[in-house]
């Protein structure tokens, strides 16, 4: 059984936006059980995990001989081994596989860069005149989107691995007004958090933060 790594208590308050939540609905929409490792962030830092995530990092993914880490190549490899995360067709699975790449090569960095200014630099001097040039930079990201997406359910077709990594990149901005200037993507993501996966594992994740909170 596989076993992947995750936060003991989770930095988001439950919010489902760590990176072991890629991990978990992958699973789920695969049907794979899985055991979870949860790690304190000094155990993060320990030499038994560094030697799984050269940097101190979740999620990593055991199975047998095999240890990975990043959340994308973790993805990936379970969609490569279970049916229903990539196209059987030659051209729409790779297809599949570059919407994976856009969503955490292109349209991730400009989130993550907005979301933790909104979170660790609202107190700096800056932080008035930055915020509206982080926050045009991911509506350039939105806007491209929603033209691709307009009128479809999907990137692609069928639900895919793409459209999972999507989705929780795009999550990210739930708290950020930004998502309500794009209905079409604000209702793909929403048919995204509808999937019975993603609510198992989102389930799954926020009782790990449960717990921790009533400990």
């Amino acid at each position: 059984m596989p076993i992947i790594t995750a936060f003991e208590n989770s930095p988001d308050r439950g919010r489902g936006q760590a990176r072991d939540m890629r991990v978990r609905w992958a699973l789920e929409e695969a049907g794979q059980p899985y055991d979870v490792r949860l790690l304190s962030f000094a155990a993060m830092k320990a030499p038994a995990h560094l030697a799984l995530h050269p940097f101190g990092q979740i999620p990593t993914y055991e199975n047998g001989d095999l240890a990975l880490f990043e959340s994308g190549a973790i993805v990936l490899h379970i969609a490569e081994g279970h049916h229903g995360l990539l196209p059987t067709e030659a051209n729409a699975r790779s297809r599949a596989i570059a919407w994976m790449f856009a969503a955490l090569s292109t349209v991730e960095p400009p989130i993550v860069e907005l979301t933790m200014a909104m979170l660790f630099e609202r107190d700096r001097s800056w932080y008035e005149q930055r915020l509206p040039m982080l926050q045009e930079r991911v509506r350039v990201r939105l806007g491209e989107l929603s033209r691709h997406i307009s009128g479809a359910d999907w990137l692609d077709g069928a639900f895919s691995a793409g459209d999972l990594m999507m989705v929780t990149v795009l999550r990210r901005l739930n708290t950020s007004g930004l998502l309500d200037e794009y209905p079409d993507i604000a209702a793909y993501v929403a048919r995204g958090e509808a999937r019975p996966a993603f609510r198992r594992a989102f389930d799954a994740q926020l009782a790990v933060f449960n717990a921790a909170s009533r400990s």
